[in-house]
């Protein structure tokens, strides 16, 4: 019989050592970094799952790739090869490259927001959040009810509440100048959204006038599971449910170092030619000339392979199940997650992991500290130090209602025994989880504080 554990569509050609400190020395890092595990040094990390995001391992045909790039100033054979796949992909004409997705947000958000400004989204990840009210405008969430109850099954968590949006679009009608969804949906869990949701969510937005924007880091593994889960998908190929998925939208930009299985690099694609335009204009400012973007020749000629090489669906099949094989494990040991398992992390339900330590303690940053003093591993928190807001007329810190750790788990990089490592580190972690501490701020910058900031065990 076989055995019932994801295997990899994929051999090993080249490995990278990775070494397990002691105790000792993990405690001397921490405290060198403030008990802030983004200050740790990747070099004292056994199993590193702080993010997905650049931390994938490239193929042959990827690697071949970089040594073919074309690194022209202006007209790159490798730029039109990139252009292409993702028209391809999308079949939005207007294609822009950026160095990564968080130049893409800020280019897109500094144009068409200002005070007064809502940019609704299904959940606004970290940064995208962070430079919509840079820019003073408003990023509102509308997840459905059951993203909010991590013990809740629902195969489509991440979907936009389509009551609320037509509700906000109707009341603040002129102040509305894109909505934005998030596939998969990050902050709920890493959860997809239904065809069915992403129809409506647009024909939403068409009735109102208002553009519908992707945000796609992870749309391939958003995809895979509208293949797996939702009725009249399983028989069609993960490259047309995508086709169909942004043919609903009239944009989106992505962070290529999730799905296009790359290290560094990411796009705007769009119908609206006008807003194109201006976002070249002001690309040429801070990235460079409108046809490499802020990136190499090589980057551009590993992201145009890498995108029909995270569509593939025996890496797809693979990938979901070697995520899923963790959280089942964690899940026969006890450990409180987000169910069901979402595309590229296992999340943690810290509030219930850690019910002795209030959202004001920072229940997720403390165990994400105590993951890596105890066996090495890395996560992040993905709560009350990322998402809490201070209102600044009252001073009262309003908490997200999710308080999580997120296991992200890089692509093609790491096997199923590190997983196996990880479940029984964190089954242990939770044996003895009344002996967690919370934690107080002594230092923290005024936005994405989480990167930064350095702590104390109260």
């Amino acid at each position: 019989m076989f055995m019932n554990i994801p295997v990899e569509p994929f051999r090993i050609k080249t490995v990278e050592r990775i070494r397990q400190t002691t105790r000792e020395e993990r405690e001397a890092y921490l405290k060198e970094a403030g008990l802030n595990v983004f200050a740790v040094p990747s070099e004292s990390i056994f199993v590193d799952l702080l993010t997905d995001s650049g931390t994938s391992a490239m193929s042959d045909q990827q690697w071949g790739g970089l040594l073919t790039g074309d690194e022209a100033y202006a007209g790159s054979r490798s730029f039109y090869r990139f252009e292409a796949a993702i028209r391809d992909i999308t079949g939005f004409p207007q294609v822009i490259p950026t160095h990564q997705g968080r130049v893409a947000e800020n280019l897109l958000f500094s144009t068409i927001c200002r005070p007064g400004i809502t940019i609704p989204n299904n959940t606004h990840f970290d940064t995208t959040h962070a430079n919509v009210a840079a820019n003073g405008a408003d990023a509102l969430n509308l997840p459905v009810p059951e993203a909010l109850h991590p013990e809740t099954e629902h195969p489509f968590k991440g979907n936009m509440n389509l009551e609320a949006l037509e509700k906000v679009l109707t009341e603040r009608k002129g102040s509305i100048p894109l909505v934005a969804m998030t596939v998969t949906n990050n902050s709920a869990g890493g959860q997809p959204v239904s065809m069915e949701n992403i129809k409506a969510t647009s024909q939403i937005c068409r009735k109102h006038g208002v553009p519908f924007f992707f945000d796609c880091a992870r749309y391939a593994e958003n995809c895979w599971f509208i293949h797996e889960r939702e009725a009249g998908y399983k028989n069609k190929k993960v490259i047309d449910i995508a086709r169909e998925m942004f043919s609903y939208a009239d944009g989106c930009w992505m962070s290529a170092k999730k799905d296009a299985l790359v290290n560094i690099g990411g796009f705007l694609a769009m119908k609206d030619e006008k807003l194109a335009q201006t976002l070249r204009n002001k690309l040429i400012l801070i990235e460079g000339f409108p046809t490499y973007g802020g990136l190499a020749g090589r980057d551009l000629e590993a992201i145009a392979i890498g995108l029909y090489e995270g569509l593939d669906e025996d890496y797809l099949k693979y990938r979901t199940e070697q995520v899923r094989y963790l959280g089942e494990m964690l899940m026969a040991g006890g450990v409180p997650l987000v169910k069901p398992i979402g595309g590229h992390a296992v999340f943690i339900d810290a509030l219930a992991f850690c019910p002795h330590i209030p959202q004001s303690e920072f229940p997720g940053v403390a165990l994400t500290v105590a993951l890596y003093r105890e066996a090495g591993i890395r996560a992040v928190e993905i709560g009350s130090m990322m998402f809490a807001e201070k209102d600044p007329k009252t001073g009262k810190v309003e908490y997200p209602p999710l308080d999580l750790v997120r296991l992200a788990i890089p692509r093609r990089v790491y096997t199923n025994t590190h997983m196996a490592y990880v479940a029984d580190a964190i089954v242990a972690v939770y044996k003895n989880r009344d002996k967690l501490r919370g934690l107080r701020l002594t230092y923290e910058a005024p936005m994405l504080r989480h990167f930064t900031a350095r702590l104390e065990e109260v």
